[in-house]
């Protein structure tokens, strides 16, 4: 299906909104604290934080460019703040008062009237009227000063040029310049209510695209999602048209309480789970989902983000080394085998869970990417010392799960599958006690590019345990991007078939997971993606879910809706019958091949040509070809059976219809397909004419396929591939990398009537005048 990558918006449908709306305010602030918001009303927002450090300053942002919603949602970018006043109520708790050192400021950044880069100070304070943690707060952003004391320090805002405004909130026992950790965790809140902006430029233009439902799920992450409202995020969802679930995974760095552990913050010290801020965002969360019709789904990995993961609780390889992946900061991975550490995340689930309760959410919920760790290297974190006790004290030692492997360690490896089966069961357990008698739908994603990686074939018994197959989740979420996006498709194959074979859920109870475009610059993956997707949606998956919001919204990735006559049932007009024409062509059957090509003659004679298609198009007109009164009906018949040109059917050309010349015997060397890379495991069927860089490829799509042989490096392949729909050949394997593909074929030409009539005249017929019948080639493939 064709897809959009939108750079701006350019004509599509807006609106308008007050400047200040409370949805589009996010926040900042340093690790370890936690902030969010959540706008509670049109005029109004909430923002919660947990203070640990001394030094611990977080600060609600406005934003005058748009930099996070997708290019066709955005509002429209305005840094001009004359004459525009902003009002509204504050109140507060647990933080610095207004009236205090170091109590709400407003920093503004943008330039000077001169073009010069400032940012100015404006204490909230200097504007308020009321008690120092009940106030309204006007400003006039025409006639605003910066400076603590006005108006001896009063530096003057110019509004002309604002970027963004950064309203700070902190502790009580707040001090910007002491590493120390404070005595305990603090929590504190603000409200702004009856926000209200006037004056000039008060409004903002904004996107305000609906794109109708494209039958796709999507996912979301708090980690990088959860400094803006989930209104945004909501709004932004339904109107880029996903309408099914929404897997919104909890992260690995923001959602857990913390606490002063000698010289660092450690999740689960203190036995508590989540922290206050993140309740209520979720809070608000599920019920923004459920208020839409989204059905949110609540994933939870065994990931920890490293600074703060207790050391016991981390998966260790033989040598002692914690498992760390690649991000920056680094995560680890909690070891099944550890009492505390599987404890606090049957907690954690329990306590997700019983938000979505709350929010009066359907209960669903997915153990995301549980694994044990293994480096590229081979080395497997069996070795942790929780591990190595449950394991019987003195486990084998697997050095590199890449070379061959003894029963000893092989009979480790399910030892250790059937640990981490047992432990998704208690979590799943956990989250059923947690909200009986309310159905929980369990969920389980798997990582196949990783579990299934081709150099540790051993890695399943751990990674893909027997203790996952059917029944034991409601469904299976399957996910393969890396494959998918290298041109893996061999390797992808073969990984969805052993998933099949190895737990026994049927495509209803999966579902595929696409994506995701890790880098800004890698967007052309998107392509894959897409391709993925249709693939998916062919499978007959219970659902197709994209990875994720975040990228989603980077790139302008628009899903675009399907065709109306699809939606509707009726045949689409691109509709192709798989049938051959059913008359011999004449000798004097014409066939036209044609490019366009546009010529400018200058003043002085010399000409500028520019090609505008890159393959040629073939026209014919087989009038010629029909010799009676039974051909002549049958014929007829054809036509009506196509519906004139709105069904394209299959011509032999008499004249070039062969991979071998035009019209020579097929052999399994005639055309080079491409060369193999190890990853890829499809090829287009294709005919060169000419040599050199100057020849033309013509993409085969209707091959005959009886006729096809293929041949790698020269030796014919058998059984071990497959013709695919759109002349594509799909290996087993992916042939092995610098090995060249080779094929011999006899194919058709892909055509249609050029014309919605038929005109026939009986007596011209009878009087021996061939009738006029043009057809003209279908372009199936670039």
């Amino acid at each position: 299906m064709a897809f959009w990558l939108a750079e701006a918006r350019e004509g599509q449908a807006s609106n308008w909104i007050m400047r200040f709306d409370p949805r589009f305010w996010t926040v900042n602030f340093p690790r370890p604290m936690v902030a969010t918001v959540i706008s509670t009303a049109p005029d109004a927002l909430r923002v919660e934080a947990s203070f640990l450090r001394r030094a611990d300053l977080g600060g609600l942002v406005w934003d005058s460019v748009d930099r996070l919603d997708h290019p066709l949602l955005a509002y429209r970018a305005d840094r001009d703040y004359t004459d525009t006043t902003l009002t509204f109520r504050w109140r507060s708790q647990g933080l610095i008062p207004l009236d205090g050192i170091n109590g709400p400021t407003l920093t503004i950044e943008g330039r000077a009237e001169n073009g010069e880069a400032r940012t100015w100070y404006v204490r909230l304070w200097n504007y308020a009227v009321g008690t120092n943690e009940d106030a309204f707060v006007s400003i006039d952003f025409s006639a605003l000063d910066g400076g603590y004391s006005l108006p001896s320090d009063a530096d003057r805002v110019w509004p002309g040029a604002i970027e963004r405004m950064f309203l700070s909130f902190a502790p009580p026992d707040y001090d910007g310049a002491s590493p120390d950790p404070l005595p305990q965790e603090r929590e504190g809140w603000f409200e702004m209510s009856g926000i209200v902006a006037d004056g000039a430029r008060a409004m903002l233009d904004i996107g305000d695209v609906v794109m109708p439902a494209n039958g796709l799920a999507v996912a979301t992450g708090y980690d990088d999602l959860g400094v803006q409202t989930p209104a945004r995020l909501i709004r932004g969802i339904r109107q880029l048209g996903y309408r099914g679930s929404v897997v919104h995974y909890v992260g690995m760095s923001h959602f857990f309480r913390l606490a002063a552990v000698e010289n660092a913050f450690l999740a689960g010290a203190d036995g508590a789970t989540l922290n206050q801020p993140t309740i209520a965002w979720h809070l608000a969360f599920f019920a923004e989902c459920q208020a839409a019709g989204l059905r949110p789904m609540a994933s939870l990995s065994y990931e920890l983000l490293d600074q703060h993961c207790p050391e016991a609780w981390k998966q260790r390889d033989l040598d002692g080394n914690p498992a760390l992946t690649g991000w920056e900061p680094p995560s680890t991975i909690l070891s099944p085998a550890n009492g505390p550490a599987m404890g606090w995340l049957q907690a954690v689930a329990a306590d997700f869970a019983q938000l979505m309760a709350e929010a009066q959410a359907p209960v669903r919920f997915q153990v995301g990417e549980p694994w044990w760790w293994t480096f590229a290297d081979g080395r497997i974190c069996l070795y942790d010392a929780a591990a190595k006790a449950a394991f019987g004290g003195n486990p084998s030692a697997i050095l590199d799960m890449r070379a061959p492997l003894s029963p000893a360690q092989t009979a480790l490896l399910d030892q250790a599958g059937a640990l981490l089966a047992a432990s998704t069961a208690d979590v799943i357990r956990a989250v059923r006690a947690a909200v009986a008698p309310r159905p929980v739908e369990a969920l389980a994603l798997v990582f196949t590019p990783t579990l299934l990686a081709p150099d540790m074939p051993e890695l399943k018994r751990a990674n893909l345990p027997l203790g996952w197959a059917a029944p034991a989740f409601d469904r299976l979420q399957v996910e393969d991007y890396d494959w998918l996006t290298a041109g893996a498709d061999a390797s992808r194959r073969r990984a969805h078939a052993e998933v099949d074979a190895r737990l026994g859920y049927p495509p209803e109870e999966q579902d595929y997971l696409a994506g995701f475009v890790l880098r800004p610059e890698q967007r052309d993956q998107w392509r894959q993606i897409d391709a993925g997707i249709d693939e998916a949606l062919g499978r007959a998956h219970h659902e197709v879910v994209v990875w994720a919001l975040p990228q989603i919204t980077r790139d302008g990735y628009v899903r675009l809706p399907q065709p109306r006559c699809q939606v509707s049932g009726a045949d689409p007009m691109q509709a192709f019958d798989d049938v051959p024409y059913p008359l011999a062509l004449g000798r004097d059957a014409a066939v036209v091949t044609e490019f366009s090509t546009t010529v400018a003659v200058t003043a002085s004679g010399f000409e500028r040509r520019n090609s505008l298609w890159s393959n040629a198009r073939l026209r014919f007109d087989v009038g010629p070809g029909v010799r009676s009164e039974a051909e002549l009906g049958a014929l007829i018949a054809f036509f009506r059976a196509r519906r004139g040109p709105a069904r394209g059917f299959r011509l032999r050309d008499p004249s070039d219809f062969s991979s071998s010349g035009m019209t020579g015997a097929p052999g399994p060397h005639d055309q080079e397909l491409g060369r193999g890379d190890g990853l890829t495991g499809r090829f287009a069927l294709v005919k060169r004419y000419g040599g050199g860089a100057s020849a033309q490829v013509r993409r085969i799509t209707r091959p005959d396929a009886a006729s096809l042989t293929i041949s790698v490096d020269g030796a014919p392949q058998v059984d071990n591939w497959r013709l695919e729909e759109g002349g594509i050949v799909r290996f087993d394997e992916a042939p092995p990398p610098g090995s060249v593909v080779r094929a011999g074929f006899l194919f058709d030409v892909p055509v249609r009537f050029a014309e919605d009539r038929l005109e026939i005249s009986s007596a011209a017929f009878a009087a021996g005048e061939a009738p006029s019948v043009p057809l003209v080639e279908i372009r199936e493939a670039p």
